[in-house]
């Protein structure tokens, strides 16, 4: 009597943990889109139903946003829910396009003197976690510029 056969296996995949967040294709690097009004240009990140700026219902296009901004504000968190590291630093990153993203800056010391308002950073992604379905989830963070 032969076994039957264990159910093919759907191809594990990677998936971004944030809409806005590209993964790029064919070893593109990885990068954040927004939504930009074709109104006034303000530019947002996620779904838009009108621009807040001008007031227009839209359209919006979508536009790729730089890899590098600035650290505009930051907390060091000392406490947070259960199995996340702490100290970690939460920031809001201005980016050149008029988005501003709020994020984890990674790969500093979680100290004000290494933080610097200002200070150049980039965008970097790694998976965070696996899905129920074992597919990697992919975050992104940002880190100083390296000089």
């Amino acid at each position: 009597m032969t076994q039957p056969s264990p159910p093919p296996q759907a191809a594990k995949r990677a998936r971004p943990i944030v809409p806005f967040l590209r993964l790029g294709d064919d070893g593109e690097k990885p990068y954040l889109v927004a939504k930009q009004c074709a109104g006034c240009g303000a530019v947002y990140l996620g779904r838009r139903v009108a621009c807040s700026k001008c007031f227009a219902t839209g359209p919006f296009k979508e536009i790729r946003l730089s890899d590098r901004g600035t650290l505009w504000v930051y907390s060091i968190v000392y406490q947070s829910a259960p199995g996340i590291p702490t100290p970690y630093v939460a920031a809001i990153v201005d980016l050149p396009e008029g988005a501003a993203v709020r994020c984890t800056i990674i790969d500093v010391e979680p100290q004000p003197e290494q933080l610097p308002f200002g200070m150049p950073v980039e965008m970097v992604t790694k998976k965070v976690r696996e899905d129920k379905d074992g597919n990697d989830v992919i975050a992104f963070f940002f880190r100083p510029v390296k000089k």
